[in-house]
């Protein structure tokens, strides 16, 4: 079972979870430590290049290119 959980670490390096999990046993986890700044930096990027990205991947060409994966279509 793969399952993704939010998190919260504190200074003392503990860990709370912001969901609960029942587990049958005991797991491994890996935990990924985000970085806030750069979290925001992302975010931002990606907004501002929607639309760019919008009108390339809006072409009948991009379309077509696709278009033997949606079959019913």
């Amino acid at each position: 079972m793969l399952k993704t959980l939010e998190a919260v670490i504190d200074d003392q390096g503990r860990i709370q979870l912001l969901e609960e999990v029942q587990l049958s046993k005991p797991r491994r986890a890996l935990v990924t430590i985000l970085d806030e700044e750069s979290e925001e930096a992302v975010s931002e990027t990606s907004r501002l290049s929607e639309p760019a990205l919008a009108a390339d991947w809006n072409r009948e060409e991009e379309d077509e290119a696709w278009r033997h994966l949606q079959p019913d279509r």
